[in-house]
Parts: C-alpha cells; structure tokens; sequence
C-alpha cells in the first residue's frame, strides 16, 4: 500500500500545480494560513466595487429614483483618485513612522476613510431623494463627500496592501501572490454583490441603510483582520535621505516618443471609454426595461467578474505562448460589440437570458482588452528608439504602467459620466415625442448609450489595427504576463 499512497500524493501534487495557479504561492516566510489573512483587504475591495458599481446605481435610478446623470457623476468620483495611486505607493515606500511602519499607517487611514464614506452615504442618499430630513443639496453634498471617501479609501487600501503583500513574499513567489490577491478581489465582488441582492430583497430605505453601514463594519473588520501583525516594525526605518526625484517630463517624453506609444494609448482610451459607459445603466436597464427584481440585476455585477476572470486567465495562457497582445485586445473589443448587440435585441425580444449573456460577454471584452493593452504597455519599453531619438531614451516599466493606468481611469470615469447624461437626456427627448413615435419609450436612452459603446469598440479596432502583428513576424519583445502585474 505505501507504493499507492506515494504515488497518490504525488499525483495531487501535480495535479495542483497544474490546475490550480495558486498552490505553489505559499511559501515558509510567507505561509498559507498567513496569506489568505492578507488577501482580505482585497475582499473588502471587491465588495465596495459591487457596492458602488453594481448595487447602488440600479437602486439609485429605479427605487430611489435619481436621475441617471447625477448616478454617473456620483459613481465617477471614485475615479479621481484613481492617478493618486502612485504617489500613495511613492509616500509608503519612503514613510517615516515612529512606530517603525510604512505600509500599516496607510492601510489603517484607507480603511478608515472607506468605513467613514460607507457609514454616511445612505443618509446622503436618503436626504438627495427627499426622503429624509434636510434640504436636497445636503443629501447631493454629503453623498459626493461619501463617494469621494470610498474611493479614497479603496485605492489607499489596495495600494497599501499589494505593496506590503510585495515585501513579505520571497521574489520567487512574488507574481503568484499578487495574482492571487487579484482573484480574492474579483471574488470579492461577485460574493458580496449575491450577498447584496439577498438582503435588498424586498428592498425598503431602512434596508438599505442597513446593509450599506453593515458593509462599513464589516470592511473594518476584515482589514484589521488581513492587516494584525503583518508587517514587521523597525524604528530606523527612513533614516537614510531619500533619493533626488526623476526628471518626470524627460522620462514622459522618452515614453511617448516610443513606436506606436501613442496609438496604444489612444487605442486604451477609446476601449475604456466603450466598456465603461454601460457600468451605472446594465442594472437599471434590467430592473426598467426587462422588468428583473433587485436580487436578479445585482447577479450581473458577478457576471461580469466571471467574465473578467475567464479572460484573465485565458489571455495569461496566452500571452505566455507569445500571442500578440494587440490581436488580443481587438479579440476583446470584438466580444464587447457582441455582447452590446446582445443587450440591446434583449429588450425587443424581452429575454432575460440573452441579456444575461451579453452581460458575462462585456465583462470577457472588457477583462480581455485591459490585460491585452496592459501586456503591450509593458512591452514599451523593450521597443528600439525612434530615428532620431538617443538610445538611451527608455521608459521606465512604471512610467509606461502608469501611463496606462491613467488614460484607463480617466477615460473610464468620462465614458461613466458620459453614460449616464446621455442616458437621461435621450430618454427625456423619447419620452417628449421629439424623436417621433417609434422611439417614445425609456428603452431609447439605453440603447442609444449601447450603439455608441458599439461604434466606439469600432473605433478601437480601427485604432489597434495597425499594431497587430502580421501572420508570420516574429513576436514582440514581451515580459512574461500573468495576473500579478495588472493593476487595481
């Protein structure tokens, strides 16, 4: 029987480092047990995400009954903190704690912030609907003051956290770690937006007070968790004089001087732009359009990470076998037009599952085109000068990451503000019969918002085209991909 057993235990060992990324991420100074305490900032991530992207702006337009353009603005504000990411990281590399922590302080303040912007926005909401106490214009203050802290305090946890998963993992186990931390974020946000959808059913104010303030606690708790005796103190850490600052428009210029630098950047504006206009109108579309409750509509935020997380996966897979990455994004941009076209005959043909489909669709175009464009942006730095240009004039890989990081943020933050006035004011111009009869239904908006989305995919594709290999060339220069370099 031993001969059995051993043979047993060794084919599990294969068998979970094959099918099971994960498995080898532990290491002795950074054990299992350990690890997963950490990951749990990342859920608290995901479940704010769900909460503001998913849950709230479905609640907002349809039971509490805010324009969609005020929704849009609302959920865009998160996003403005989205650039700060990288002097947040800069600030914990170089803090001076006397308590000897860099990382920590910004993970507690994050948290705070995140807990502070959960305990007050569903008061702030309360009072912008007229169904609380106060002036409307305190309701819309106090909810932009809590959206603004939740974003804050989401990107300041998240920084924090990946940089501290980063200083306890060996470099040997490092892209698994973070990997991994990326997968408990999309978990995160599908787990909490089922949980969401459960406890709103029925859905009534005082509900929704609940479960957003309980969200609050329940964040605190899980950080303070994933955060207890985590790093290491050392009271000389920061003595030494930090080191004189990079000539930031010299390093800007060296970048965008890169071949086809500036078309890649274009290419992930537009792309950003047509994938995020639809992320305050699929659920109010479904509870208004196709008549699904709150629970059912909720259910698409985890749609949508599932489809993310496929094409994380599979574009990992095959970036590592040296596929263009260019090809890729315009795969994704692909299935984000089909996936548009499957909302919209979704509400003609009044189905639910084609609409669901469409859904987990825009979530694969999306998660597929980011990690594509993401791989290439990596890839910048590796390309040869421009004629005329020094050879020594080369980005750095954080220069061309954050490059990609900001045109990502802002254009979704536009394409979610641009989503929602375009909503309300094609649907108000519907509704008034000034686009004739045909049209007079509160289905125009939305479709309106999704032929655009469409035409701007159409417009990526002709922007990335020109990047793609031809069949036969050899494969771009290209640092090995995998979920550990994507960024929040």
């Amino acid at each position: 029987m031993r001969p059995l057993q051993q043979l047993a235990v060794n084919g599990w060992r294969r068998v979970g480092t094959r099918f099971l990324p994960f498995a080898d991420a532990a290491s002795p100074e950074l054990p299992l047990p350990r690890l997963l305490r950490l990951a749990l900032f990342q859920v608290t991530v995901g479940m704010a995400l769900a909460l503001l992207n998913g849950t709230l702006n479905r609640v907002m337009i349809v039971e509490l009954d805010v324009p969609a353009w005020a929704v849009a603005l609302l959920v865009a504000l998160p996003v403005l903190f989205a650039p700060l990411r990288a002097l947040v990281g800069h600030k914990s590399d170089t803090h001076r704690s006397a308590l000897g922590w860099r990382r920590v302080p910004y993970l507690w303040f994050g948290t705070l912030l995140l807990f502070g912007g959960l305990a007050i926005l569903p008061f702030g909401l309360l009072v912008l609907t007229g169904q609380g106490e106060g002036p409307a214009w305190v309701g819309h203050i106090g909810a932009a003051a809590a959206f603004l802290m939740i974003g804050a305090g989401l990107h300041t946890t998240q920084t924090a956290g990946l940089a501290l998963a980063t200083d306890l993992a060996p470099e040997a186990t490092r892209p698994r770690v973070v990997a991994l931390l990326y997968v408990m974020l999309l978990l995160g946000m599908a787990g909490s937006s089922l949980a969401f959808g459960a406890l709103l059913t029925p859905f009534s104010p005082v509900r929704l007070i609940q479960v957003i303030q309980g969200s609050a606690v329940v964040a605190m708790a899980l950080n303070l968790v994933a955060l207890w005796k985590q790093e290491a103190r050392n009271p000389l850490r920061g003595a030494a004089s930090p080191a004189a600052d990079p000539d930031f428009r010299t390093a800007w210029r060296a970048l965008v001087q890169r071949r086809h630098a500036r078309r890649l950047l274009v290419s992930v504006g537009l792309g950003s732009t047509a994938f995020s206009m639809q992320d305050v109108l699929l659920e109010p579309y479904g509870g208004q359009i196709l008549k699904l409750g709150v629970g059912a509509t909720t259910t698409l935020t985890a749609l949508i990470a599932g489809g993310s997380l496929l094409a994380f996966a599979l574009a990992a897979r095959w970036l590592a076998r040296q596929a263009d990455g260019h090809r890729l994004a315009a795969g994704g941009a692909l299935a984000g037009v089909v996936g548009f076209a499957a909302v919209v005959f979704a509400e003609p043909l009044q189905s639910a599952g084609i609409f669901r489909a469409g859904t987990l669709l825009i979530g694969f175009g999306g998660g597929l085109f980011s990690v594509a464009t993401l791989s290439e942006a990596m890839s910048l730095d590796a390309l040869p000068p421009e004629a005329g240009q020094a050879a020594d004039a080369v980005p750095g890989h954080g220069l061309a990451l954050g490059a990609w990081g900001a045109v990502q943020a802002t254009a979704s933050g536009v394409g979610i503000a641009l989503g929602g006035a375009l909503r309300d004011g094609v649907s108000a111009l519907a509704l008034q019969g000034w686009l004739g009869s045909a049209l007079a239904s509160p289905a125009t908006g939305y479709s309106v918002v999704y032929h655009l989305e469409i035409l701007l995919l159409f417009a990526t594709l002709v922007a990335i085209g020109p990047l793609v290999r031809r069949a036969g060339s050899g494969p771009a220069p290209r640092r090995p991909f995998g979920l550990a370099e994507f960024p929040g």
